[in-house]
């Protein structure tokens, strides 16, 4: 497919930006002189700003209507060859009436959820039990892009956006960073048991540094991981923006995190992370150079809860409840803890 014009529809979240912001780097390796235009949400942008050879479009859909006008209006003249849909949201594929492209490309029949096959022309291939990260460079392989022999990132950081992940490490060397606050509660560990993986971090030679947003949900589980903890900790939560943060996570040794964004921008950066699960599956949702070292409840709890073993189901099913994450024990965290980071001394 001969493309000199190409449109991205991803507005969130941040772990879903990180993953197709490594398709988006294999198109600019193999095809750098194809204009790329990705509409993404403001929040998103915050992380990936000055990524090079891609014009970003804020689209702010909190603005409902007014948004869609304003975009509309700012995409009058444009014309594209190719509008991927890479968000299957009816809100977001109702923003792609007015994005002017002859093919329109959106997920396989499988994964059209909430009407998005209507929305396209042309679908990405089938995939089975596909990574979020792998279903995304499947819309690289409808425009015929050449495969390249390593996932890549190129989200790039200001000196000054650096400078507090260097700061940390000038200071304490070694450091790891617990990023222990999803968006959903439920998707949280426990607080007293990050503060037992903490204290042992510290005594291990590590100092340990909280991250996390400003959501009162972040820093309620920070203050509660702090307080239940023997040893002190940086508490870094609300405290960063977004580039800053993947400073922090650079210099890291280390990241433990649920399922959230920090997780996946740690491995944007090449920081090994121990992603903690028990509602989705890490195969699919998973911090993607790290699938290996996830520790995870997911298969047994989607089996009592199904009577089925996860590749059985519909890809992507989760398993429900409030306190699925209290099934992980301190030691298998621990455990892969010193897998990486101890016994390699």
């Amino acid at each position: 497919m001969n493309i000199k014009k190409l449109c991205i529809l991803r507005l969130s979240a941040i772990g879903d930006v990180c993953h197709a912001a490594a398709m988006v780097e294999r198109i600019i390796e193999h095809s750098p002189s194809i204009e790329i235009t990705w509409i993404i949400g403001k929040v998103e942008y915050q992380l990936l700003k000055g990524m090079p050879n891609v014009k970003f479009i804020i689209f702010d859909k909190s603005k409902g209507q007014e948004a869609v006008l304003a975009l509309r209006e700012s995409l009058r003249e444009e014309h594209f060859d190719a509008l991927f849909l890479m968000q299957v949201a009816f809100r977001a594929n109702w923003v792609s009436r007015v994005i002017n492209a002859k093919v329109k490309i959106g997920f396989d029949w499988a994964r059209s959820k909430e009407l998005h096959w209507l929305f396209a022309n042309k679908r990405i291939a089938a995939q089975k039990h596909a990574h979020v990260l792998e279903g995304f460079m499947g819309f690289a392989d409808a425009i015929g892009m050449p495969k390249s022999s390593s996932i890549n990132w190129n989200v790039p950081l200001t000196q000054d956006e650096e400078a507090m992940g260097c700061q940390l490490k000038t200071q304490f060397n070694k450091y790891v960073v617990i990023s222990p606050a999803a968006s959903k509660a439920e998707r949280n560990w426990l607080p007293e048991r990050y503060a037992a993986v903490a204290d042992h971090a510290h005594n291990c030679g590590f100092t340990v540094v909280l991250c996390g947003g400003p959501a009162a949900i972040d820093k309620q589980l920070g203050e509660q991981i702090q307080s239940s903890m023997e040893n002190s900790c940086q508490n870094l939560i609300g405290k960063t923006s977004l580039k800053e943060m993947l400073g922090v996570l650079k210099h890291a040794e280390l990241v433990i995190a649920p399922d959230t964004g920090p997780a996946h921008m740690a491995t944007t950066v090449a920081t090994p992370v121990i992603g903690l699960y028990a509602h989705s599956n890490p195969k699919r949702t998973g911090p993607y150079n790290d699938l290996a070292h996830v520790v995870s409840v997911y298969d047994e709890a989607i089996k009592e809860q199904t009577g089925k073993a996860w590749p059985e189901l519909p890809w992507g099913k989760r398993a429900k409840g409030e306190n699925l994450m209290a099934r992980i024990e301190v030691g298998a965290v621990v455990k892969i803890f010193d897998k990486l980071l101890v016994e390699k001394v």
